[in-house]
């Protein structure tokens, strides 16, 4: 083959016959367009009812419902927010209609409370019978505070078990009630504890037994900061104790607030805790309240708590 040839039939003629009309042959591909990033939220649930609740069946209460309904603009649509869905389904729709939205679910984006309106949008799409698979991380867009009414309060109902992923009949199923038997097995026995209501909103307490003893989880709707210091204030005071015996043995912290944590006398039931978590919340008032800077000794209790608080998500 002649160089005449080569020129005409090679590699780079081919090239330059692809191309279109006008282009270069070595025009650089246009970039694709970058996604859009949802912003990070360190307090996704701020400004929702009961946002200690929220933070509690996103990371504590392993069975609970709330209703909710969208705001006109969505519908005013009827949605149950639950903890936990079978294989951490973020949505389903259930064979009866009632559609539910999970806060115990996997990935997502750095804002907790678009990811959550992501999956009750797609929800609400879906037809009896279906469950919503994996999202797509979403895009910046709605979030729970522009689509749910929030007049409505957000009231909880702590559950034993995870019946409430069936529609009425449904477990007559073998293999279906077989797995809901399974996952109930394992279930951490929970149950909420009333805060009394005071200057500063303290959330609810959950009572819980796991491995043989029991514990109790305040989540308290406050930034982390400011509850992390009354709470060094209480113990600085040697008065962390929930009761004799019931010691502060640390604090999670997620969604932008802490959920400290007693270890209680072994074999405390939940019905037995009104009286001290009611004087408890006592002395966090009274430590909310104060504006003093913290003294030498309240800064080493501080120093203490946070070598025993773990970071969750």
């Amino acid at each position: 083959m002649g160089k005449k040839n080569r020129r005409k039939n090679g590699p780079a003629a081919r090239a330059a016959d692809s191309t279109r009309p006008g282009e270069r042959p070595d025009a650089p591909t246009p970039p694709k367009p970058r996604r859009a990033v949802v912003p990070f939220v360190a307090r996704p649930f701020e400004g929702l009812p009961g946002e200690s609740d929220w933070v509690a069946l996103r990371e504590v209460v392993p069975s609970a419902v709330a209703p909710v309904t969208t705001t006109a603009e969505y519908g005013s649509r009827e949605v149950q927010i639950v903890s936990l869905l079978p294989d951490l389904l973020p949505a389903l729709h259930r064979a009866d209609g009632v559609v539910q939205v999970a806060l115990q679910t996997v990935g997502g984006s750095g804002d907790a409370s678009r990811d959550i309106a992501h999956a009750l949008l797609a929800a609400l799409e879906l037809e009896p019978g279906e469950a919503l698979g994996s999202l797509d991380a979403p895009e910046p867009g709605p979030r729970l505070q522009d689509v749910l009414d929030l007049s409505g309060g957000f009231e909880v109902e702590v559950l034993s078990d995870f019946g409430y992923w069936l529609a009425p009949g449904q477990d007559s199923d073998p293999e279906i009630a077989g797995a809901l038997d399974s996952a109930n097995e394992l279930i951490v026995p929970t149950q909420p504890v009333a805060v009394p209501d005071g200057e500063t909103d303290l959330g609810t307490a959950y009572w819980c037994r796991m491995n043989g003893k029991e514990f109790l989880r305040w989540s308290v709707p406050q930034e982390d900061e400011a509850t992390l210091d009354a709470l060094a204030r209480v113990h600085a005071r040697r008065e962390s104790e929930l009761e004799e015996g019931a010691r502060l043995i640390g604090a999670f912290r997620t969604c932008g607030v802490l959920i400290p944590v007693w270890e209680l006398v072994r074999g405390t039931e939940a019905d037995e805790l009104p009286d001290a978590v009611a004087a408890m919340a006592e002395k966090l008032q009274a430590a909310f309240a104060t504006t003093d800077a913290l003294s030498p000794q309240e800064r080493r209790a501080r120093a203490g708590l946070i070598s025993r608080q773990v970071n969750l998500r």
